[in-house]
């Protein structure tokens, strides 16, 4: 074996086997890097509207790292202003960096600005807080909302993150899922947060084949009690659903009654959303779960 000139350049001689791959310590540096990478991104996602200030020690522990290793990788993202830390309780927040990034990826997002002419006209037709969801896991998260312009209503906050099992956002998505994968949602836990919480996985089911028949879902203080909610889903080209419309208020307002009564309005914005979407044929609108499963299998 001879080598160049070159620092890493190595000429081998016909017949000659190496017994180290000279590319494996690049391919650690790769694998490190990567790593690097994965453990800042686990950092930020710890992150949430319920917490959003930690302590080094609380993301310590959520991330499953080494203090030294997280001091260490906040301060690069504190460098580059993807959090920030507060010089006097020494928590660290999200930084101004990720809000320029969430108004540039809602600013050019298909799906709220074709979405939010219909859903001001929801609002202005019946008069309840109308929201905009899509599914992340077993959670909906609220994409935009258009507020109730009555006194007494429904405060929906974007970013908000709930349980889609017992939400009519996240019902009305769910029911266009392959059983199985509906099945595997619910073996995450139903926990119960008031007495009319769905608890019978066999029930449930059951709700959701209604659900596909009549094309909207109805949620009766599931979740909170005195707040009810009529949804309907988006769909992509694929007819697979990427996200929901729902019209939601106080109980006392909206009741079952009156909920069935919106339905036809809430659905037929919906196809309206879903044909124009289909139409622009626009890549951003995969669910945000199916984009995360498409990434595992490329690991």
């Amino acid at each position: 074996m001879s080598t160049g000139p070159g620092i890493g350049i190595i000429i081998m001689e016909p017949g000659f086997t190496p017994r180290t791959n000279p590319f494996r310590g690049m391919k650690t540096l790769m694998n490190e890097s990567i790593r690097a990478v994965e453990r800042a991104l686990n950092i930020l996602l710890c992150f949430s509207i319920n917490t959003p200030e930690l302590s080094m020690t609380q993301i310590s522990e959520q991330v499953g790292l080494h203090k030294s290793t997280v001091h260490r990788l906040l301060g690069t993202l504190e460098r580059m202003r993807f959090v920030e830390r507060d010089p006097v309780s020494a928590m660290y927040r999200p930084g101004i960096r990720l809000l320029q990034m969430a108004f540039l990826t809602l600013e050019h997002n298909d799906l709220r600005r074709v979405a939010l002419p219909y859903m001001h006209r929801l609002r202005d037709a019946h008069r309840e807080t109308v929201d905009l969801s899509a599914m992340d896991g077993a959670e909906v998260i609220y994409v935009e909302a258009v507020e109730s312009p009555q006194r007494v209503k429904l405060a929906a906050t974007t970013g908000q993150r709930l349980p889609a099992f017992c939400t009519a956002s996240g019902k009305s998505i769910m029911a266009f899922f392959p059983d199985e994968k509906i099945q595997q949602l619910l073996e995450q836990g139903m926990p119960k947060y008031t007495p009319c919480t769905p608890q019978n996985p066999e029930f449930f089911m059951r709700e959701m084949a209604k659900i596909r028949e009549q094309g909207f879902a109805i949620s009766v203080e599931e979740f909170e009690e005195g707040i009810n909610a009529v949804s309907a889903p988006i769909f992509d080209s694929g007819r697979s659903p990427i996200a929901s419309l729902a019209i939601a208020g106080p109980a006392y307002r909206l009741s079952r009654e009156r909920m069935i009564q919106i339905s036809p309005d809430l659905v037929a914005a919906c196809q309206s959303i879903s044909r124009e979407l289909q139409m622009s044929n626009s890549a951003a609108l995969a669910p945000v779960s199916e984009m995360m499963d498409a990434d595992e299998q490329e690991d």
